[in-house]
């Protein structure tokens, strides 16, 4: 504002100045391009930080359309936090100003804002620029706070061939899995990845071990199998000391101790190996799992096989096979080794095992299997010694036996006299079946059982004369139980005894006496007895005989019975099954004086 007046012919002017306000001082500096004056301008009046970003932002973008990338990265730099990443990095990307780009993400990450898109790229540009001193700084520098996504950092290293930077990160951050996967799968390197697993606590070694154990395997089968038999039997991590402070102190030691069983598998390819490791588990942890001793023995079987059909190399094929089927019987006997018995004596029958087999016979209880084994392979020597061995268990063994004689054309003269004899000694079967059953053979004469015959025959006759002395014997007491009958009925009885049956002291009136020949006191036998009418010495074994009678007049009535049941019934078998749970083939026994 301004005004003038005149005086003694002089023309004066004032003039009134008013100060503009802020954003109208900014908006003729922008018009001016005078940016930094602006930046200072706004600093000075305290403009809040989302104006300054603004001019920042307005700063940048002038400087990037004069083509100035530098300054206006640096501008832009200002306005992380504030600004959307992306409105910058688009621009970069689209000027490949792959520098500037650079510097802008190292600032968003060192600001922590960055996302991991933001670390893809940069990585991408360290790659890309091959500036392996900045990607150094950003990635190996230790003790360094981290301010990106360390997987994602991995995961580009490695695609851009950076496995020393992948790997650094890996370990340092704990990513085994990643850290495994490089080395396995692009280094190669299977000692360090082996080394690695050995440092890990326990459930990260087992798990990886899972999943890589395989390889391993295959790659380094010596230094592999050993860290399985740490790992199975007492796993400590080979940088860690192997008595802890707590174990010190005196406290119980933790056992660390993987299920041998589910790595099996990753021997698929080295049965070798495998035998080795089942060998030492078995051997160490007693009582293992049976799946462990199943599939030792038929690993096993499978090299026997392979020896004999003549694919094992190196020592001789009979001193190879004597080996192998020594540790087959051992593994079969340990105490240690819990193993599912029939599906032992499967994999024995159908590798032809003899040892073996036998064994399993004998711990299962099948005598008549190892005695028919022996027959199907026509051992006499060993068919007589399996009877002997076991006849105590099972009689009817010899009786097989001799029907497995009888049926041999050759001569087996001595086997059958052996036979006979056994068979006589425990008298298991009765001379005409062992007859019937010689007849089978054209070639045994008389000569081989004429000793038999005749020491059978005389017993025959023995046992006749006796049953005829035990006839008359029978026949006489009787007749003179008759008598004593008749003179009862007939004649007084004189009773001389003079001592009570019971309290064995004389006797006084009033007594009481038995036609049996029993005297009593008459308190002691109304005290003892049970019924006035029995003798109570005589009274037991009266009772027997009277059980025994009724049982044999019901036995005769069943036998009727059971003849009659079985003309007419279809189903014998039912019948005889029935009758013979009831008891009716169970043998009375009657026990008499002369017997007693």
């Amino acid at each position: 504002m301004s005004s003038s007046e005149s005086r003694n012919g002089m023309l004066r002017k004032m003039y009134i100045l008013q100060e503009k306000d802020t954003q109208t001082k900014l908006d003729i500096l922008f018009r001016k391009n005078l940016y930094q004056l602006a930046i200072d301008l706004a600093k000075v009046q305290q403009y809040d930080e989302e104006g300054l970003v603004d001019i920042f932002r307005q700063y940048g973008d002038h400087l990037y359309s004069k083509g100035d990338h530098d300054g206006a990265i640096q501008q832009y730099i200002k306005t992380i936090g504030r600004l959307e990443a992306s409105y910058v990095i688009r621009k970069f990307l689209d000027a490949q100003r792959i520098h500037n780009l650079t510097a802008y993400l190292q600032a968003l990450h060192k600001a922590q804002k960055a996302t991991e898109d933001h670390t893809t790229l940069l990585l991408n540009c360290y790659t890309k620029l091959k500036d392996v001193q900045k990607l150094d700084e950003f990635i190996m520098t230790k003790d360094r706070e981290v301010d990106f996504d360390v997987e994602t950092a991995i995961k580009v290293c490695r695609q851009a061939g950076y496995f020393s930077h992948a790997l650094f990160l890996a370990e340092n951050h704990h990513q085994h899995t990643l850290y495994l996967k490089i080395q396995l799968e692009d280094n190669t390197d299977y000692s360090k990845s082996l080394e690695y697993i050995a440092k890990l606590e326990f459930q990260e070694a087992e798990k990886n071990m899972k999943k890589y154990g395989k390889i391993l395997v295959n790659e380094m089968p010596e230094q592999t199998t050993e860290f399985l038999k740490k790992l199975c039997t007492d796993y400590k991590p080979s940088n860690k000391p192997l008595v802890d402070q707590d174990t010190l102190e005196g406290s119980i030691p933790r056992i660390d101790r993987s299920n041998a069983e589910e790595y099996i598998h990753i021997f698929v390819n080295n049965p070798a190996k495998l035998t080795e490791f089942l060998e030492h588990m078995i051997r160490v942890q007693p009582g293992s799992s049976s799946l462990l001793s199943d599939t030792l023995l038929q690993l096993y079987l499978n090299e026997l096989s392979q020896i004999k059909q003549g694919k094992e190399k190196g020592s001789s094929v009979g001193e190879a096979k004597i080996e192998i089927e020594r540790k087959m019987l051992d593994l079969l006997q340990s105490d240690n080794a819990e193993y599912d018995m029939y599906q032992a004596l499967v994999l024995c029958q159908m590798n032809n095992f003899k040892a073996g087999i036998l064994y399993l016979y004998e711990k299962a209880g099948l005598y008549q299997q190892i005695l028919q084994y022996h027959m199907d392979h026509d051992s006499y020597i060993h068919v007589i010694e399996t009877c002997k061995r076991f006849g105590g268990f099972e009689h009817n063994l010899w009786t097989q036996a001799l029907a497995y004689f009888a049926r041999k054309e050759e001569d087996c003269k001595p086997q059958m006299i052996e036979v006979l004899t056994q068979i006589d000694k425990m008298n298991l079967l009765p001379l005409l079946l062992i007859l019937q059953t010689l007849a089978h053979n054209s070639s045994t004469s008389l000569g081989v059982i004429k000793d038999f015959i005749t020491r059978r025959l005389q017993q025959e006759n023995d046992l006749i004369a006796e049953d005829q002395r035990l006839i008359k014997q029978y026949s006489d007491e009787t007749e003179k139980m008759r008598t004593q009958i008749e003179d009862l009925k007939t004649k007084a009885t004189i009773f001389q005894v003079t001592k009570c049956a019971i309290c064995n002291h004389p006797l006084e009136l009033p007594s009481v006496h038995f036609l049996c020949q029993h005297s009593y006191h008459q308190h002691c036998f109304e005290s003892y007895a049970e019924n006035e009418r029995e003798c109570p010495a005589c009274m037991p074994e009266n009772r027997k005989l009277i059980d025994i009678i009724r049982a044999q007049e019901q036995s005769r009535d069943s036998h009727e019975q059971f003849h009659h049941l079985l003309e007419r019934n279809h189903d014998t078998f039912s019948v005889v099954a029935d009758y013979f749970g009831r008891g009716l083939f169970n043998k009375v026994t009657l026990l008499t004086d002369s017997t007693r």
